[in-house]
C-alpha cells in the first residue's frame, strides 16, 4: 500500500489551526456549566409525573393485566434486574426489557434519575422504577430494535411499551459538554486552515492551491 505524505505547508497550517481552535473551545467551556444547569432543570421531572419519582400512592403492577388496567403505575424490580434482560435504541431512546413480577417482559423507557433504591447498593434490595404509562405502538416495525432488545428473550408484548421517561433523563455534565466542544473545534479548524494557507501563499511562503489569475496588460 502506497503511503501519502502531506506537504509541509499543509501540516503547518493544520497545526496552527488546531492550536487556534483551543481558544473558542475554552470560551465555550466557560459558558457550558450554566447551560448544563438549565438543561438539568428542563429535564428534571416533578414527583408523581411520568418519569418522576413514584410514591406509595402509585400502584405496583404485577403483570400485563395490571398495566392495561391502570393509567399510571410503577414497577418494583430486584436490584438492577430491570436493565439486565435486553435493551435497544428505538426512535432515539434507549429502552430496556423490564421483567414484571409475573415474569412477563415489556419494553420500557426509564428515567434513571427517578429510580428509588431500597438496598445499600444498586445490586441488592429493590429498585422502585419511575411513574409510567402505556404507549401503544407496533414495535415489530423496527426490526433492528427488536433484534437488540430480544437478544436474550422475547418480549411478552410488542404492541406497546412503557414510558417511564417523560420529559426527564439527563446525561452527565462531561457527556453534555463533549459534543459541542468537539463541534466547535472541528469548525474552527475548517475555518482557520484556509485562512492560514492563504496568508502564507500571499507572503510567498506556501505554494497556492489554486494559482491566482494573472491580470492582463493593456498591451495584450
Amino acid at each position: 500500500m502506497r503511503a501519502t505524505n502531506l506537504r509541509f505547508d499543509i501540516w503547518l497550517c493544520l497545526l496552527l489551526s488546531v492550536l487556534v481552535s483551543f481558544i473558542p473551545v475554552k470560551i465555550v467551556e466557560l459558558l457550558l456549566p450554566n447551560a448544563y444547569e438549565d438543561y438539568v432543570e428542563d429535564h428534571t421531572v416533578a414527583e408523581g409525573e411520568i418519569g418522576g419519582v413514584a410514591d406509595e400512592s402509585f400502584y405496583r403492577v404485577q403483570n400485563v393485566e395490571d398495566l392495561l388496567s391502570h393509567d399510571t403505575f410503577t414497577i418494583v424490580s430486584k436490584g438492577i434486574e430491570y436493565q439486565n434482560r435486553g435493551a435497544g435504541y428505538h426512535d432515539g431512546y434507549y429502552m430496556y426489557a423490564v421483567t414484571l413480577p409475573s415474569g412477563e417482559k415489556i419494553a420500557a423507557r426509564i428515567n434513571k434519575d427517578s429510580i428509588q433504591r431500597t438496598g445499600e447498593t444498586i445490586y441488592d434490595g429493590d429498585s422502585i422504577l419511575p411513574v409510567g404509562k402505556i404507549v401503544y405502538e407496533d414495535l415489530t416495525k423496527d426490526e433492528y430494535f427488536i433484534n437488540q432488545i430480544e437478544y436474550k428473550e422475547p418480549l411478552s408484548r410488542t404492541d406497546f411499551y412503557i414510558d417511564m421517561l417523560g420529559n426527564g433523563g439527563t446525561v452527565s455534565q462531561e457527556d453534555y459538554e463533549e459534543t459541542p466542544k468537539m463541534l466547535i473545534q472541528i469548525v474552527s479548524v475548517i475555518v482557520a486552515f484556509p485562512i492560514f494557507h492563504m496568508i502564507g501563499a500571499k507572503l510567498g511562503i506556501f505554494p497556492y492551491f489554486f494559482a491566482p489569475k494573472q491580470k492582463k496588460s493593456e498591451w495584450d
